[in-house]
């Protein structure tokens, strides 16, 4: 019996497509009208709570410029601009993998990128829909929640950077932290559990607390976890087959292809592939090595076909990772027409 998960994610407002994907329906629409950014407030103009009830009837409703122009207020004119050109990205296309797929390809710089986690959250909800192991569902939160990173004792600690904050504010008192930080009185230091066999059934009933520690060391469960999902993430898009294998060190003198999973990870791998030297403290940052293979090389571009392509995942300066799982869709070297 599958055991339900990340129920934040909304994933129980969408339907399923004959092909797996998900279909937007008018109930996921709705619930981003009653976010904050949206909602009307006491001060709200009759404009603008006329075209929100409006939306409300008919979430697909067509809005003109006019329209928006109406809106008294300017901030909640801007929020409206947003929302609908997000809508009607999500509305052009015939499943949600595809309007992510579609605004990653064509640039989404008026979509926030909490718009865009929500929807790398609600596309891995229905992947891992069935998933047994808890490992593998808290790795997956890597590509849409930032990380913060603790390297110590041989373990690489990955631990969400909003629960993390919200801890060191309140020392998990609520709102009592809060007073307490108010009133000068250090809360407690944080303390989150990491993740081993002995406690990982707990993430069933605490995964949308996203308060577990994964440990992504080499040779540890927590980097074998990520890259089975990396594989899912590939063949959920792509229905192309991958394996995905931790190394150590890339040692290949025939190197043709790699892809960063993050910006600090590209930065450094471009690096190394013009010859240069990024420097100690570069290096420091890399936190994980990959090896990807294709199952079938037919499936990749005919000049590096059969060869390996290499990955690395770096935390930032600021020792926070920050996944951009797009990097697998768009720069593996697939054949023409690889991904739809």
């Amino acid at each position: 019996m599958s055991r339900d998960f990340w129920v934040s994610s909304g994933h129980h407002l969408l339907d399923r497509a004959d092909n797996g994907g998900l279909l937007v329906t008018p109930d996921f629409l709705r619930a981003f009208l009653a976010r904050p950014e949206m909602a009307p407030i006491p001060e709200s103009g009759p404009r603008e709570r006329a075209l929100h009830q409006a939306l409300l009837a008919d979430p697909t409703l067509a809005v003109t410029p006019v329209g928006i122009i109406g809106i008294e207020d300017r901030d909640a004119r801007e929020n409206y601009e947003v929302w609908l050109g997000f809508r009607d990205r999500l509305l052009a296309q015939p499943t949600l993998e595809a309007a992510y797929l579609s605004l990653m390809r064509n640039g989404a710089q008026r979509v926030p990128h909490l718009f865009v986690d929500q929807l790398v959250h609600l596309i891995l909800r229905n992947m891992l829909d069935g998933e047994t192991d808890p490992l593998r569902l808290r790795a997956a939160e890597l590509l849409f929640r930032p990380q913060r990173v603790t390297i110590q004792e041989g373990g690489i600690l990955l631990a969400d950077e909003e629960t993390v904050e919200q801890r060191a504010t309140t020392g998990g008192f609520g709102s009592l932290g809060n007073l307490l930080a108010e009133a000068g009185t250090a809360p407690r230091v944080v303390d989150l559990d990491v993740m081993s066999a002995d406690n990982a059934e707990l993430y069933w009933d605490r995964s949308d607390r996203f308060d577990m520690v994964l440990d992504i060391a080499f040779t540890r469960p927590g980097l074998d976890a990520l890259a089975r999902v990396l594989e899912r993430w590939v063949a959920h898009f792509t229905r192309v087959k991958v394996s995905i294998q931790p190394v150590q060190t890339i040692s290949d003198q025939r190197w043709v292809w790699h892809v960063g999973l993050d910006a600090e990870a590209t930065r450094i791998l471009n690096a190394l592939w013009n010859g240069e030297e990024p420097g100690e403290e570069a290096l420091a940052q890399v936190l994980s090595l990959f090896r990807l293979e294709f199952a079938d090389p037919g499936d990749m571009l005919e000049r590096v076909a059969g060869r390996p392509v290499y990955l690395a995942l770096a935390m930032g300066k600021d020792k926070k990772l920050r996944l951009k799982p797009q990097n697998l869709l768009l720069n593996l070297p697939f054949r023409e027409g690889g991904v739809n």
